[in-house]
């Protein structure tokens, strides 16, 4: 078998037996097309099935020159989820990355705004621009349900459930969840979705998608990084601040309030409760106050 028929088989398994997203399986094709080109640039004729762990150590010595920590070990993730895909088809009895470790990396959080700083945001939008009233719905609605992007992008007019306070997500992995909604971002969006966007011609096949762009199509990721880099920059917040940034501060913001760490993890549509706990850091001066309130020797 060759390493490009290999690559189309695993590519095909990550999405239908997996059911990853599209970018997932871009970033797995990317980085085993890294270790096809090596191989091809030093004459290495080693196929799928017989490449040995020695050639693959030296690849991974090669491209640690050039790859920071957290990419070698996304690199050697992706790598060791081929080859056990391999197992699996029964096209190899053993992993050859199984002893290979990932550099340590420490892991990082991402920001998280303050209310007055989220308010500040919305505060610099221009509702007399034409997108205003719809970068003024994104931003309520990012915070208000901890949307990923691609599920933000993705939304449909049908996926709104406002009578019942709620609305349905696709998320990873085509698993659909519902989140509840407040009243505040509920209004923004009926004003956009009835006042402005009601006015706008669709393209075909989005005629249902909740946000669009001037020409009728749903937005792209790359867009909604924008809107919110760039509203973060006019109301003069110096933090790096992305639509991933909302999603954390939706989740720290409901920890500190008492929220229960099960329930945030259901509106996150987290799979592993570990993976709630590192999106949900605390500050030192609210784990005082969980102390003095909840341990029964700081009664005395």
């Amino acid at each position: 078998m060759t390493w490009h028929q290999a690559l189309d088989d695993f590519k095909l398994y990550l999405k239908i037996e997996c059911g990853l997203t599209e970018n997932s399986i871009l970033n797995y094709e990317f980085d085993i097309k890294k270790l096809i080109q090596y191989l091809f640039e030093f004459n290495n004729q080693s196929d799928p099935e017989s490449i040995e762990e020695e050639e693959l150590k030296q690849f991974i010595y090669a491209v640690s020159k050039v790859l920071n920590a957290r990419s070698q070990a996304r690199l050697i993730s992706g790598l060791k989820r081929f080859f056990d895909y391999l197992i699996f088809e029964k096209l190899r009895k053993d992993n050859p990355m199984a002893l290979i470790e990932a550099p340590k990396i420490g892991q990082k959080l991402p920001e998280v705004l303050s209310m007055n700083e989220i308010d500040r945001m919305i505060g610099s939008i221009d509702l007399t621009h034409p997108q205003g009233e719809r970068n003024r719905a994104i931003v309520e609605l990012l915070y208000a349900c901890g949307l990923r992007v691609s599920e933000l992008t993705n939304l449909k007019i049908s996926d709104l459930f406002f009578e019942e306070g709620f609305i349905k997500v696709h998320g990873k992995g085509r698993k659909d969840r519902f989140i509840p909604i407040n009243e505040n971002a509920i209004k923004y969006i009926n004003i956009y979705k009835d006042q402005i966007r009601i006015h706008q011609k669709t393209q075909p096949g989005e005629s249902d998608i909740l946000f669009l762009n001037r020409r009728g199509r749903r937005l792209t990721r790359a867009m909604v990084f924008t809107i919110t880099k760039q509203l973060a920059k006019e109301a003069n917040i110096s933090k790096t601040v992305s639509p991933h940034t909302f999603r954390h501060s939706f989740a720290t913001h409901l920890l500190e309030n008492g929220a229960d760490l099960r329930a945030i993890q259901q509106m996150l549509g987290h799979e592993s409760i570990i993976t709630t706990e590192i999106y949900t850091h605390l500050d030192k001066s609210h784990l005082k106050t969980v102390i003095d309130r909840f341990h029964p020797l700081s009664k005395f």
